[in-house]
């Protein structure tokens, strides 16, 4: 695929290249492989977690950053300029991306300095692993009806409940941590956050082996944990403001979706050659298909992108847009390359990649859920 990208001014192409020479002199093969296969691979944690020290050290562990606290103030020009030249270099980016691109901008947002000090060096380094407690068995999708408690008894907090489709639960050292503290409240208004050592007496970690093999998630279960006061992360009744400000740092890490498909379409097609599959013209037409999705998907966020970078307020439904798209072309992809390369599309990473994309319209939001926001707050219909 042609995925040449185009920068505007000086400033952006400056930043691609002092980052394109970086990477040649620093990225190793190992570490590609390591970002390929991922944490859970026997080994590649700490491979992953020493890149991660040295992005961190050379400013580019997370650009989007304040320079105050380790980063480069990229722009979204910038920013996306990261995410397509790391992708195409093959390098792996924080091995804590949840906690560096989602739960550290509402520290820094919300958190006090001391709060700040403690926590964002060590994220940033990949020293300290986060993962978010968010969904729950009856509450997916759906946060504002998740029902673990929270009980402020002095100085503590007493939480008891669980937590399932934990991402890098198995790995995390610290959690970003959604309770409900006033039942009394409308759903949406007695929420909490906290701040939580997932050391602490009373957390059990449940790893979950999806079917590709992976225990990529994990659920959680606090039996009265205590949990200090003092790591209320945010006012307290304010855990949904907590995660509307964690949501609403989203916004270049739209465009690591069609970069990723665009990466697994090159190599179904390099690994193609050859095959008498591909002079099928049903099979080219599919390919085609895909092709001028990944396309539309990357104008649509690109365009969307630049639009906040001029200073426009970005869409609500910008999300919703991306992750339809992403699904449904993950999904499509996975099955095409079984068609187009036959068995051997059963075996190693593409048999992983048919497993694991069942769950690209389920995780992030269900495919559900995300066309409810498309159709109220993009298209104004009633609900």
């Amino acid at each position: 695929m042609d995925t040449e990208p185009t920068d505007n001014d000086d400033q952006v192409r400056e930043f691609r290249a002092e980052l394109a020479a970086w990477l040649d002199a620093h990225l190793t093969p190992d570490v590609v492989d390591a970002g390929r296969s991922g944490p859970d691979v026997d080994g590649n944690l700490e491979i992953l977690r020493r890149w991660n020290a040295t992005l961190a050290d050379a400013g580019w562990a997370a650009p989007a950053w304040p320079k105050e606290f380790g980063g480069r103030d990229a722009s979204i020009a910038e920013q996306l300029a990261w995410l397509e030249e790391m992708s195409a270099a093959g390098a792996p980016g924080a091995v804590n991306v949840i906690g560096v691109s989602n739960i550290a901008p509402a520290i820094m947002a919300l958190g006090t300095p001391e709060q700040q000090e403690r926590f964002l060096s060590p994220m940033l380094r990949g020293e300290e692993i986060w993962s978010q407690g968010m969904s729950e068995p009856d509450a997916g999708s759906d946060l504002a009806s998740l029902r673990t408690a929270a009980r402020l008894e002095g100085d503590v907090f007493v939480v008891n409940g669980q937590k399932t489709w934990n991402s890098l639960g198995r790995h995390a050292d610290w959690c970003q941590l959604y309770v409900r503290t006033d039942p009394e409240a409308p759903k949406h208004k007695g929420l909490s956050c906290l701040l939580v050592d997932m050391r602490t007496p009373g957390i059990e970690v449940r790893p979950l082996t999806t079917m590709a093999g992976e225990q990529t998630f994990s659920e959680l279960f606090f039996t009265d944990v205590e949990i200090p006061a003092q790591n209320l992360l945010g006012p307290l009744h304010g855990g949904w403001g907590v995660a509307m400000t964690t949501l609403s740092h989203e916004r270049a890490g739209v465009a690591r979706l069609h970069l990723s498909i665009s990466a697994r379409l090159d190599k179904l097609l390099d690994d193609a050659k050859g095959s008498a599959a591909i002079a099928d013209p049903v099979i080219r037409d599919r390919l085609m298909d895909v092709y001028a999705r990944v396309a539309c998907m990357r104008w649509t966020t690109t365009r969307e992108l630049e639009a906040i970078g001029l200073g426009r307020q970005p869409s609500a439904s910008m999300g919703a847009v991306a992750k339809l798209m992403w699904s449904g072309i993950e999904q499509d992809l996975a099955e095409l390359a079984v068609d187009l390369l036959g068995m051997e599309a059963l075996l190693g990473p593409w048999a992983r990649n048919l497993a694991a994309s069942r769950q690209t319209s389920i995780a992030g939001g269900t495919t559900e859920i995300n066309r409810n926001i498309l159709a109220e707050h993009g298209l104004g219909l009633p609900r």
